[in-house]
């Protein structure tokens, strides 16, 4: 049975921090859609391997060496998968990075770093891709990436918690400003994935992390990264054309909020 609100066949989208876990897991779902897929982040050999898998299972990706932090070079890459399909349709803002600190240990540096790439590339991802659609009239679609920090104080993620809580609020402003042109914009925020991001050095510790984070979910465990990619395809998709401005929250359960 095919389902034709999933289809995102001859759409274009780009897609940040496609070299590995979330993100490459939404690149190539995408791109399984039947999307173009233009696929960026910092890690180039991450990124070849993202590309690289599109390709060999017949899709259609490009790649860019770039950081989210660098307004111009994201210009840049918007310009051309726009160019390169005729308008760009999906935008997914999933890059991002994770620092681990207590409130008294947290120095202005840290929260700079993870406010630069968490907060203000995504910033720069919605504000080019939001121009470029409205520019070329496309009822486009914005997917941001939140987080469960936002919804329960989680210790040691204070830098992470209040970016990806500026995110939401980006999200909710954004689709509130520019609906009216038919471009949705909605966020996905999980609960704890296991992804490269979230490795702990030491294994023993990953497996506590994870059981103690497994417990306090109904489903009893945690999440995968193509559990995510799925959220955010159905949120690009024609299946969600009258939402936006909302959080969707796949968290196992751990939070349920109004």
């Amino acid at each position: 049975m095919s389902l034709p609100a999933y289809d995102l066949t001859g759409r274009t989208a780009l897609v940040t921090g496609a070299a590995s876990g979330i993100g490459r897991a939404t690149a190539v779902l995408l791109a399984q859609a039947g999307a173009a897929v233009h696929c960026a982040d910092l890690d180039e050999k991450g990124l070849a391997r993202t590309t690289g898998q599109i390709e060999a299972a017949g899709g259609e990706a490009w790649g860019y060496v770039l950081d989210v932090t660098d307004r111009a070079a994201l210009s840049d890459a918007v310009a051309a998968a726009a160019r390169a399909g005729g308008s760009l349709d999906v935008a997914a803002a999933i890059a991002g990075v994770m620092h681990r600190s207590t409130v008294l240990e947290t120095r202005d540096a840290d929260l700079d770093r993870v406010l630069d790439v968490n907060f203000k590339g995504v910033l720069h991802t919605c504000q080019e891709a939001a121009r470029s659609m409205i520019g070329t009239g496309t009822r486009g679609a914005i997917v941001t990436m939140a987080s469960g920090a936002v919804d329960t104080g989680s210790a040691e993620l204070l830098c992470y918690g209040a970016a990806k809580a500026a995110v939401v609020q980006l999200t909710k402003t954004l689709a509130a400003e520019i609906g009216r042109h038919g471009i949705r914009v909605n966020a996905v925020a999980p609960g704890w994935v296991r992804t490269p991001m979230t490795e702990r050095d030491e294994a023993a510790e990953q497996r506590r992390t994870e059981e103690a984070l497994s417990r306090a979910s109904p489903l009893e465990r945690v999440g995968e990264a193509q559990e995510i990619a799925h959220a955010v395809l159905h949120l690009a998709s024609d299946a969600s054309s009258f939402t936006t401005g909302q959080i969707l929250r796949p968290n196992g359960g751990v939070a349920m909020p109004w």
